[in-house]
């Protein structure tokens, strides 16, 4: 009997509605995103690798994992506070109908809404009402206040420290092949180069999968993690990788330069020493010689 402790990587099989309706809202499983109608052509499905409570589900589920057998199936029931939230009467907000005509758009009960704050967050809502040249729109989340229902089956634990990190980047960069990534594990750091990979991922892509991974990483417990490339590589224009590039192969070209000038440097002095020996040597000889013949 293998039960789920915190901090373990496992892969998960799940699926979601809310109890008040029915309503299907995630799945792992593609043929039942189909009948609910939320499947997504670029959606990624099948078992889906996490970290228990690294936060990379809804809390109320993420907590629920702990003490849980691999391979039986259970139905977790999480409520609104957390889950969704509970529903927050200030994200009701009344706008005129002039404020949205100038924007070009005509409102109607239901329609989704998009707002930007002055702090430039982008806050999505719905229409509730448009009544008397007012528009109350709802910002709350649609499921908030709600109680979920998840079924699901821990499918697999992973206690292998490499396919942890694969797993890591499987949840994180679902379209990279892991396989390829070339990982070194120690005791408390990692190294994840993805350069076997790189001509088949956008570059802006895989520094966010970076950024992401690295927080998975440190919550595995490892202290020094080094990505190759770095995400500054990664975010580096074009043009400004080849100048790096041309900069270091420049200061590797003056280096030889200078490491050439002080062994000629060295070979002068050298031969200037010899020469000096081969003088003095050349003295004693003579000298040697005109003693000889006056005796």
């Amino acid at each position: 009997m293998v039960k789920v402790e915190k901090g373990d990587v496992i892969r998960l099989r799940y699926t979601g509605r809310i109890k008040e309706t029915g309503e299907i809202f995630d799945t792992t499983d593609e043929e039942i995103a189909k009948k609910a109608g939320i499947y997504r052509e670029d959606g990624v499905y099948g078992p889906v690798p996490v970290a228990v409570g690294a936060g990379h589900v809804i809390k109320g589920l993420d907590e629920a994992l702990e003490g849980l057998e691999v391979g039986k199936k259970y139905e977790i029931e999480v409520p609104p506070e957390k889950g969704f939230g509970k529903r927050d009467r200030k994200l009701i907000k009344t706008f005129t109908l002039g404020q949205f005509r100038k924007s070009g758009l005509v409102p109607f009960p239901g329609m989704p809404v998009e707002i930007e704050t002055e702090s430039g967050r982008k806050l999505k809502g719905r229409v509730l009402t448009v009544s008397g040249g007012r528009v109350r729109v709802d910002f709350n989340h649609p499921y908030a206040g709600k109680h979920l229902i998840y079924e699901v089956e821990v499918v697999e634990k992973i206690e292998d420290p490499i396919e942890k990190v694969k797993a890591m980047i499987e949840l994180r960069l679902p379209r990279v092949d892991a396989n390829k990534v070339i990982i070194e594990v120690g005791e408390k750091d990692v190294v994840v180069d993805f350069t076997p990979v790189l001509d088949e991922t956008d570059r802006g892509t895989l520094a966010l999968g970076e950024i992401l991974l690295e927080s998975d990483l440190k919550f595995l417990g490892y202290e020094e993690i080094t990505f190759k490339p770095s995400v500054e590589e990664l975010l580096k224009p074009p043009g400004e990788e080849e100048e790096a590039e041309s900069e270091e192969g420049a200061e590797e070209k003056e280096e030889v330069e200078k490491a050439g000038e002080a062994t000629e440097e060295e070979g002068d002095e050298e031969n200037a020493e010899e020469s000096e020996e081969s003088d003095e040597a050349e003295e004693k000889k003579v000298e040697t010689e005109e003693q000889a013949e006056k005796e």
